[in-house]
């Protein structure tokens, strides 16, 4: 038999018995080296002998351990393999299959991983593989929802998510990028020709320059250089001289901001800046369907500080994002709605959301269909937060979250809505009455404890043993 079919068939017995074997060979060549002076030469030829068996000994030893690791290697990549397979299609990049490590959005809205959009990007396919649609611009915004969630989705499984890939860092700026960069922002304090052909070059070149965005963090006074033309404006446009803002001056201007934010060293200086956030909010209530939509996503990159996350919330934004969701165009919907997914991890922010409507909003969108994956997660979210729970409770959403987790099949989806429906019986036992009911009809909350995710199991096992109380309560009365 060869050596690899020998070495196939040893088993945990035999290698116990081959570790003896080995242990026995080495203390009798210890002992017989002890007094070397003294051994025959037939002790000698035993002592090599024993040294000859003990190598092989050890061979065999050296290549069971090789198998085994080889053996739990694959079963290792095989269960990342079935953790990509067994994920939500959500959560799959649509180019690679896999289970998306640092999810993006690009120009349709569409997320993809990093590694692979860039791949194509720099292909040169300047059209989204899902829809054909012509990319209007290659820059690739981080989708922190669908991160978090993905997230969420491995911690419940015991899986550890993989950290983004970092990216390769680009080459620094030229002295020419340099020159041409304070050019421009010189152009910002001319006539209007000059300031709307400087925009628009400066929104080109950050999108396109990773290098150039950084340059706008190495002065204070950069950002209130390019944003001039909007500061002055801003305040004649409601006073005395009623001169507006030019759209497609304001949509560049804001676009380059978010840019600009895009660079992480750029994220605490832009948010700090007085005018920033103030003439985002300007964007999102009065700008072309573009600025509205860059300056919900701008708010979003900036809200992934927390510092900025408190700041923004006491600006007044959360009011207009809201306003946004409302009633805001499809890509804007969703800027928005990860804008304000990324403000209420901060506890006071939800509060000021709740305050300024958020629950009525997003249930609605959530009736009519829309987003219903992300508007769902951040009402999980608040529903931390009583408020918010006790409107849930009063605008009648109790059937539309048992109607969603009956007829839907996204396993995320009905745990979200079955972790909202078990805070509202915690905070008002009166639903008990309405989850009875479906559980009469259609069993819906017995079906949810088979087949949910493990979250979903247990908050649904929790509203049947809260069911089974109160009917034993009624029973004994």
């Amino acid at each position: 038999m060869a050596k690899t079919g020998l070495i196939s068939e040893i088993d945990s017995t035999k290698v116990s018995e081959l570790k003896k074997e080995l242990r026995f060979l080495v203390k009798a060549i210890l002992e017989e080296e002890q007094d070397n002076e003294f051994i025959s030469n037939s002790s000698k030829s035993c002592c090599i002998d024993a040294i000859d068996k003990a190598k092989q000994v050890l061979s065999y030893l050296k290549e069971v351990k090789i198998k085994k690791t080889t053996s739990s290697l694959t079963v290792a990549d095989d269960d990342h393999h079935d953790c990509s397979l067994s994920c939500p299609p959500e959560f799959r990049c649509p180019l690679s299959k896999q289970l998306m490590k640092d999810p993006v959005v690009i120009s349709t809205g569409k997320t993809y991983d990093r590694p692979f959009i860039q791949k194509w990007l720099k292909a040169g396919d300047m059209i989204c593989p899902l829809t054909q649609q012509v990319l209007s611009h290659s820059l690739l915004t981080p989708n922190y929802l669908v991160r978090e969630m993905i997230s969420q989705w491995c911690k419940t499984r015991g899986i550890k998510y993989p950290d983004p890939v970092t990216s390769i860092n680009e080459d620094g700026p030229t002295e020419t990028d340099r020159d041409r960069f304070v050019s421009l922002l010189d152009e910002m304090s001319k006539s209007m020709p000059e300031q709307k052909s400087a925009a628009k070059e400066l929104r080109l070149l950050t999108k396109r320059t990773p290098s150039f965005r950084g340059l706008f963090g190495e002065s204070s006074d950069s950002i209130p250089r390019l944003l001039k033309p909007l500061t002055q404006r801003r305040g004649f446009s409601r006073s005395r001289n009623n001169e507006t803002v030019d759209p497609n001056l304001q949509e560049d201007l804001i676009t380059t901001l978010l840019n600009i934010s895009i660079h992480d060293n750029n994220k605490k200086l832009v948010a700090e800046t007085p005018m920033v956030i103030p003439l985002l909010i300007d964007a999102l209530t009065s700008g072309t369907p573009a600025s509205r939509s860059n300056s919900a996503a701008a708010l979003f990159t900036l809200s992934a500080l927390d510092s900025n996350k408190t700041l923004i919330g006491k600006s007044g934004a959360l009011k207009s994002l809201i306003c946004l969701l409302d009633e805001g165009h499809p890509l804007a919907v969703k800027d928005a709605a990860s804008a304000i997914f990324n403000l209420c991890i901060v506890h006071e922010n939800k509060a000021r959301a709740v305050h300024e409507g958020v629950v009525s909003v997003i249930l609605k969108k959530i009736e009519n269909g829309v987003n219903v994956d992300e508007l769902l997660a951040i009402l999980a979210m608040l529903s931390t937060h009583q408020r918010a729970v006790q409107e849930l409770t009063e605008l009648g959403a109790v059937p539309t979250f048992l109607g969603i987790i009956r007829e839907g099949s996204c396993a995320r989806i009905r745990e979200n809505c079955i972790a909202i429906l078990y805070t509202i019986c915690i905070h008002d036992r009166s639903k008990l009455r309405d989850m009875r009911e479906e559980e009469r009809a259609h069993g819906t909350l017995s079906q949810l404890a088979q087949d949910g995710t493990s979250r979903a199991k247990r908050k649904a096992n929790g509203i049947l043993e809260k069911l089974n109380r109160s009917l034993n309560i009624t029973h004994t009365a």
